[in-house]
């Protein structure tokens, strides 16, 4: 039947308001696929994991939480049962802990990225010191203090030990040492000038302004420094092998060179 035209033209409209309402109710509501993903990972990764995260966010509309802590810390709080994803560690030793405690997914470990240790002091201080066998680290610092990471259990801290160990220096300092709960804590005291030394990985004096660079330890004097990727066990987000994935490709590894880190092979 034919309808007059002023007739055809409410409808249209009607069916066009129709179609709106319906656009702008579903844009409101959150995708019915979107998850999220928690992350445990290594505190010397905070800048660049955060990168990482508002990317994959983008591409993807998932949610990705970090936590940031020691490794030991994040090890010890996975043991414990505590709700995440994935964990990047900071050495192979803690995600060995991991893994022999069957708290990761078989088949999901990977490494994924390599740093550098550095000895740092405050941008503002001139002081020169060649790190070498017998260097004096020690009469450099005089009275004051060296910060780092816990030696005996944070992976930055255990790095920096066996170098000044390697370099015969550690008996001397020992006493000396700021020991941190991570290797960002210790950056932080040589930032505020806390300390006039402190030793950090390359990627945290490159992510911080007010520490500089004095000299970078031989690479022989510590073990390869290696972050571990690992889904865990008792992950039940849909997204977290798509995050593991991710973050090791050809776009991650972009942002990952930005910030300093090494890709591992």
């Amino acid at each position: 039947m034919y309808l007059p035209w002023k007739t055809r033209l409410v409808k249209r409209r009607l069916a066009q308001l129709t179609i709106v309402v319906a656009l702008v109710s579903a844009s409101a509501l959150p995708a019915s696929n979107a998850t999220t993903v928690t992350v445990f990972a290594a505190a010397s990764l905070k800048d660049a994991m955060d990168e990482q995260a508002k990317a994959f966010e983008a591409r993807t509309a998932d949610a990705v939480v970090v936590a940031y802590a020691a490794s030991n810390t994040l090890a010890r709080q996975i043991e414990a049962g505590a709700n995440a994803d994935l964990f990047v560690s900071a050495d192979l030793e803690w995600m060995d802990h991991v893994e022999e405690r069957k708290l990761i997914a078989a088949g999901t470990r990977a490494n994924l990225l390599r740093n550098t240790l550095v000895l740092v002091a405050p941008a503002a201080s001139t002081t020169t010191l060649k790190i070498a066998p017998g260097f004096d680290l020690d009469g450099a610092l005089g009275k004051e203090k060296l910060a780092m990471a816990n030696p005996d259990s944070v992976p930055a801290g255990k790095y920096g030990k066996r170098a000044l160990e390697t370099l015969g220096v550690w008996g001397a300092v020992a006493p000396k040492v700021v020991r941190t709960e991570n290797v960002r804590a210790a950056l932080a005291f040589v930032s505020r000038g806390e300390t006039p030394f402190g030793i950090v990985y390359a990627t945290d004096a490159f992510a911080d302004k007010g520490v500089r660079i004095v000299d970078t330890f031989p690479t022989h004097s510590y073990p390869p420094i290696v972050y571990p990727i690992a889904r865990l066990s008792a992950s039940r987000s849909p997204a977290a092998r798509a995050l593991a994935d991710y973050l090791r490709s050809p776009a991650a590894r972009v942002v990952w060179e930005k910030y300093g880190f090494g890709i591992a092979p």
